[in-house]
């Protein structure tokens, strides 16, 4: 402790000197009116003290300010973010119902021009395998659904139940191998037996004499008992007949998008 006193006596000794003119001056002041010759002499050597002192304190209350209008920046920014977080996905949710609402005007328009009882139903699960297109709907016996009703949408023919459980059923799309609908051209009356190929549909036993071209609309004909007469089942795609055969070759596009069904009418028996 000595050592630093022997050290730093005249710094110290300077130090004490201002603070007593300090404390003098400050006791002064309160007394006196005018400005004596120690006093000025007093605030010349405290001015540069002062003003470093004023520096030092501006600096830091600067450097606080800023801090405090990074902060709040910041979070202002996180506000806004979360705000267009929140935006965009009722956004996502409106258009999602818009969509929603357009698909369940054309069912509705489809039930309102067709007298049978439709049951609405929604697409819960679908198999898209190489063996099998099928898709489950929540509907089942609780509802109604046997096996054999048909299943369509506003755009047409989507397929037939073949299983049905309490509250589901599994419909064969149109489209599936094993799948076969009596249909004939609109335009022309020509009958034929459209069958599934997995992706598409051909129009099989349409005789070869009978005039079919590319656009031409294949409506179910009634024939079978499953589909009632008048439902579309797609677009005739191309037609190929051989030198030499019975029928024609006849490929055709549904009417349906079958990777885009959210919603399905079950067509019902009609009330006895």
């Amino acid at each position: 402790m000595r050592d630093f006193l022997k050290r730093h006596q005249i710094p110290l000794l300077i130090t004490v000197l201002i603070l007593v003119a300090l404390l003098v001056y400050s006791a002064n002041l309160r007394k006196k009116t005018t400005t004596t010759i120690f006093e000025r002499a007093v605030m010349t050597l405290t001015e540069p003290l002062q003003q470093g002192i004023h520096r030092l304190g501006s600096g830091i209350t600067g450097i606080w300010n800023n801090y405090l209008s990074l902060v709040d920046t910041r979070q202002q920014n996180i506000e806004v973010m979360r705000f267009n977080r929140e935006l965009r996905a009722q956004l996502v949710a409106v258009n999602e119902i818009k969509l929603e609402n357009r698909r369940l005007k054309k069912l509705l328009d489809f039930v309102e021009d067709d007298p049978r009882r439709v049951l609405p139903a929604l697409v819960v699960a679908e198999d898209a395998s190489s063996w099998a297109r099928t898709i489950v709907i929540d509907k089942g016996v609780s509802q109604g659904v046997h096996e054999g009703l048909p299943v369509v949408v506003a755009e047409g023919v989507v397929g037939r139940v073949i299983k049905a459980a309490a509250n589901s059923s599994r419909v064969l799309l149109v489209t599936d191998a094993s799948s076969s609908v009596a249909g004939l051209v609109q335009r022309t009356r020509t009958r034929g037996v459209a069958r599934g190929n997995g992706l598409q549909l051909k129009l099989e036993y349409a005789l070869r004499s009978d005039p079919v071209e590319r656009d031409d609309l294949v409506v179910t004909s009634g024939m079978g008992g499953v589909f009632p007469k008048g439902l579309v089942v797609g677009w005739v795609a191309s037609v190929h007949r051989d030198a030499f055969g019975l029928f024609q070759q006849i490929d055709l596009t549904p009417a349906v998008d079958f990777s885009r069904l959210e919603e399905v009418l079950v067509l019902l028996e009609p009330e006895p």
